[in-house]
């Protein structure tokens, strides 16, 4: 049977994986590419290309184009789809995430905890407000055991058992579950708006920080205060750091040390707030009570949605866990083992900062914690009712921490949307990413990042909004996907667990969606359009 050409349709340059079998039923690659394009040796060796030409492979049976970004993957099921994605494997050593696999126990969880805990975390005692104790707890405690089981089937789906590939990235093993048009309209949209919208969240809430933090330093001087930086300045300050920090780690696996600067100061400010929100006592007029019984039911499942909404988007990083894992090496230890060790080790830590964030925070303020995404949470109240009893160096120790973990957690952030980048390139062009263009693409997304950032400073208040379409990648698709790959048999235990807690998550994140695009309707939205 004759070779193939390639499907009309294919974008110029990308690079194609055809699944055929030769005599020995060795699955292989073809590559096709503009012969006036020069590949390095390095890629030529990786891509499985000799001279001028392409490898031949005889199709046995015609299969459907999977595309991942400028590589495209054929195969009518998940399990080919996963055996040709292994062809491909050694392209992983020339990007970001995957280019150098020396992790272990230590970075794998240092860079969770990084990316685990975040500013959302400290909106968790507004949540109770709505909910009150018991059902805040048990809330808080279901979604938490929610988002740890997605996290472990992800892990588990890390490395295929059938054909040993392994997927360090979210939108991949999306394609490879789902196929092309259902793997890129579920995966892509929420993954690079938890890169690339996180990352413009970091710098409206570090820049903020920063400026309170030089606000509390100037303290009443009147002159120190009239040279002060516009918002907007305190952004580029903020970016500029970022980027100029991105800079110096090429890799995920690099930024070890930075997540655990990350770590370190994330458990800081929680903790610090929740312990100096006990023993600075309650302001006067606060209490516990449940909402109003006047309150009608319409408004009262609004605020329950939203405190929902508030605890979800309280865990995060799932858009993140195969490509951490994906830093690990592959040895005789499985790497689904090793793997779980961080995972158990990091969401310890991370249970430890949200559970008494939530409880202390909300016995210290109760009904006067204020609760809007873009002005709520335990910082706001506790320098409200308590800044006058902190010194102001200690007021602004926590600003310069917070600061810190935000630009920690911007580099972790940023590393799929800058992978995504350079893979396009190389699929491309069919070279290295030389280490000017590297520069030049972490310096072009610090810019698109500021830009996002100054054009809608108040993306904090969209957050719910916006955060519950993404919160099926973290409560829903992870279920969808171990049902594909791992293919247990129909109406099974596993089977009918994962498909309704998969389900289960889909109606929950449809309705907070609705409920928070609802609250922005009835409550408005200042869109102050750069003036931030």
């Amino acid at each position: 049977m004759k070779n193939k050409t390639m499907e009309e349709g294919a974008a110029e340059g990308a690079v194609v994986v055809r699944i055929g079998r030769m005599g020995s039923g060795r699955v292989v690659p073809e590559i096709e590419y503009d012969t006036a394009a020069q590949l390095q040796p390095g890629v030529r060796g990786i891509f499985g290309v000799r001279g001028d030409s392409a490898l031949g492979i005889e199709d046995e049976t015609p299969v459907e184009l999977q595309a991942v970004g400028g590589i495209i993957l054929r195969g009518n099921s998940a399990l080919e789809r996963s055996e040709s994605y292994r062809e491909l494997a050694p392209i992983d050593s020339l990007l970001p995430i995957t280019q150098s696999r020396n992790g272990n126990f230590f970075t794998v969880t240092f860079h969770l905890l990084s990316s685990g805990i975040g500013l959302q975390a400290l909106l968790l005692p507004a949540a109770f407000t709505s909910l009150g104790w018991v059902w805040g707890i048990v809330c808080l405690s279901l979604l938490f055991a929610w988002q740890l089981y997605t996290t472990w089937l992800l892990v588990d789906l890390h490395e295929s058992t059938t054909t040993g590939t392994r997927f360090s990235r979210y939108v991949h093993l999306a394609i490879v579950a789902f196929g092309e048009k259902t793997g890129k309209l579920a995966a892509i949209f929420p993954t690079m708006y938890l890169s690339g919208g996180a990352c413009a969240l970091l710098i409206i809430n570090g820049g903020g920080a920063l400026e309170s933090f030089y606000k509390t330093v100037c303290g009443s001087d009147p002159r120190c205060h009239d040279k002060g930086l516009t918002g907007a300045e305190w952004f580029l300050v903020f970016a500029c750091v970022a980027t100029l920090v991105s800079l110096f780690f090429p890799s995920l696996n690099s930024l070890g040390s930075v997540s655990l600067l990350g770590s370190v100061t994330g458990v800081a400010y929680c903790t610090l707030l929740w312990t100096l929100s006990l023993s600075k006592g309650r302001p006067e007029g606060v209490i516990h009570d449940s909402p109003e019984v006047s309150t009608s039911k319409v408004a009262r499942f609004r605020d329950i949605a939203n405190a929902l909404a508030i605890i979800s988007l309280a865990f995060r990083g799932h858009n993140l866990v195969l490509e951490i894992q994906g830093t690990l090496p592959t040895n005789n230890v499985p790497l689904r083992r090793r793997m779980l060790r961080g995972v158990v080790a990091s969401y310890l830590v991370i249970a430890l900062c949200h559970f008494p964030l939530a409880i202390a925070g909300y016995w210290a303020y109760g009904n006067l914690m204020p609760w809007t995404y873009n002005k709520g949470g335990i910082l706001v109240a506790f320098a409200q009712f308590h800044r006058d009893d902190v010194p102001k160096f200690g007021m602004g120790a926590i600003y310069l921490i917070i600061i810190i973990a935000s630009l920690c957690n911007f580099q972790i952030y940023a590393m799929p949307t800058l992978d995504n980048w350079e893979r396009i390139y190389l699929s491309k062009k069919k070279a290295n990413c030389p280490r000017w263009l590297r520069t030049a693409i972490k310096v072009l997304f610090g810019g698109l990042t500021y830009f996002v950032s100054m054009a809608f400073p108040f993306l904090g208040s969209l957050a719910g909004f916006v955060g519950s379409i993404a919160l099926p990648l973290t409560l829903a698709y992870p279920c969808f996907m171990w049902i594909a790959m791992k293919t247990p048999r129909q109406f099974s235990l596993s089977w009918c667990f994962n498909m309704a807690l998969g389900c289960l998550g889909l109606v929950v994140c449809m309705v907070l969606a609705t409920t928070t695009l609802w609250d922005l309707i009835a409550n408005g939205l200042h869109a102050n359009f750069f003036k931030p």
